[in-house]
């Protein structure tokens, strides 16, 4: 990641200063961050869009896949994150007073599911992105750890790809993990027949 834009911004700024169709950024305390995705990466995030696209359009359930939505974090206005993939729930977005106008999100209750693909940021997404998604009380955020570049407390030793799936349960997220041929357990998707070596092998 780069940074892009020195001064200071509030999310406000950010959403009027982005320019629309050209790059991925976030804002971290103020500071726009243009995310550089490499191709590998973004192979991942294409295959688990076209599978749960499928998935949705398969049960017809009430869900989209936004191109691009921001994720506001609680208690700021100074940061916002763009997911590497978020299912929304059509049904909440008209509760959204920022979603029309922004396509951005303030209630985690709108987020069936986060996915952040793991890159050389790793420690945002087990460490600042985890702690902001559990506090907007998002009921499922995947890890996908398809190189195995997280550190050891989170992916165990020898490290390993890994996909990670924390549900909230009594507001705080609960683990499970999945690796090679292992079924991914999801809420959200509970008839989803993908397993983690299938999501990992789609960066090859």
């Amino acid at each position: 990641m780069i940074q892009t834009v020195p001064q200071r911004m509030t999310l406000e700024e950010f959403l009027d200063w982005y320019p629309d169709g050209y790059g991925r950024y976030e804002l971290w305390n103020g500071v726009v961050i243009e995310m550089q995705p490499t191709g590998t990466h973004e192979q991942v995030v294409g295959f688990l869009g076209v599978k749960l696209g499928v998935e949705i359009d398969r049960l017809a359930l009430p869900y989209i896949i936004p191109r691009q939505a921001v994720v506001k974090p609680i208690d700021t206005d100074r940061s916002g994150y763009n997911p590497d993939l978020i299912v929304l729930d059509q049904l909440a977005l008209n509760e959204e007073p920022l979603w029309k106008k922004r396509s951005t999100i303030t209630q985690g209750k709108s987020v069936r599911l986060v996915i952040e693909v793991v890159s050389t940021n790793w420690r945002d997404d087990y460490g600042h992105k985890f702690i902001d998604y559990e506090a907007l009380q998002i009921s499922e955020y995947w890890i996908v750890d398809y190189l195995g570049l997280g550190g050891r407390r989170y992916i165990g030793s020898p490290k390993q790809p890994a996909l990670s799936v924390y549900q909230l349960i009594d507001g705080e997220y609960q683990v499970q993990q999945f690796c090679d041929g292992d079924r991914i357990i999801s809420a959200a998707f509970p008839a989803l027949t993908l397993t983690a070596a299938q999501v990992f092998a789609a960066s090859r």
